[in-house]
């Protein structure tokens, strides 16, 4: 009896003696500090990567057939070239005189001394006087694929999209006395709060000037508007603007966005 006593207990001792190795083999050694993968920082943090290096903007290209537009978010100035110590040209307001949002086209880009330039259109006399201004002074790009050309001797107005013409109708003119002016322009506003017989049910305000009394609510501009006298058309017929039908200008303000370049011939 005292024999087997002896064995059994040699056998649980030998059991609880595996047992007892077997769960230390299989916890992990504890890790220093200085070991860890996050170092011994107290915040437990990484050390920080390089800092990132963001590229300077690069002017985008525009779209095929398509002009670049952008309204004015800061009044400044226009200068003769892209800098700031070149003459100046002209002020741009915010505001047109018809008190809308002022906008111009964009005709190129530049960068200088690390200021970017915008050469643009500008509604001053001479008629067709381009100028810089900074880009930080408007804002972002639209874009549009219309354009007007009004031929004189025709008297007639085309809307294009690309390169195919989608409107086609008789205008009335300036007469020899208060000549529409030619050249290279753009639509600057739409405006509907000076419907009238005179002005018809839509006009629209152009970069186009006039140095003498034109038909347009602040006088010197050109506009394209409507008229109540629908029987003059075509015809050399106001002082300056291009006066279409009531029913062709309704029909030219659902085709035409602002920012649409406009060619007179």
């Amino acid at each position: 009896m005292g024999a087997a006593v002896v064995v059994v207990a040699a056998v649980l001792g030998y059991a609880l003696a595996s047992t007892s190795g077997s769960t230390s083999a299989r916890v992990p050694p504890a890790r220093s500090a200085s070991s860890s993968p996050l170092g011994a920082s107290a915040t437990g943090l990484p050390v920080p990567a390089a800092p990132i290096e963001i590229p300077r903007p690069v002017t985008l290209a525009d779209p095929r057939g398509q002009t670049r537009w952008a309204p004015v978010i800061h009044a400044t100035i226009a200068r003769v070239r892209p800098d700031v110590r070149s003459r100046a040209i002209t002020a741009v307001p915010v505001r047109t005189p018809e008190g809308t949002a002022n906008l111009v086209d964009a005709l190129a880009e530049v960068s200088r001394d690390g200021v970017t330039w915008v050469r643009a259109g500008l509604a001053v006399l001479p008629d067709g006087t381009p100028g810089w201004v900074p880009r930080t002074a408007l804002g972002g790009w639209s874009f549009v694929d219309t354009r007007v050309v009004v031929d004189r001797r025709r008297e007639t107005l085309i809307l294009y999209r690309g390169s195919r013409p989608i409107f086609r109708t008789p205008v009335g003119i300036g007469t020899a006395a208060n000549p529409t002016p030619a050249g290279e322009f753009y639509i600057r506003d739409r405006l509907t709060r000076f419907a009238s017989p005179t002005y018809g049910p839509l006009a629209f305000g152009t970069s186009a000037r006039a140095p003498y009394l034109t038909d347009w609510p602040d006088g010197g501009y050109v506009g394209i508007h409507g008229t109540d006298q629908p029987q003059l058309i075509p015809g050399r017929i106001s002082h300056g603007c291009i006066r279409l039908t009531n029913a062709a200008i309704l029909t030219l303000g659902r085709l035409m966005p602002v920012g649409t370049p406009v060619r007179i011939l």
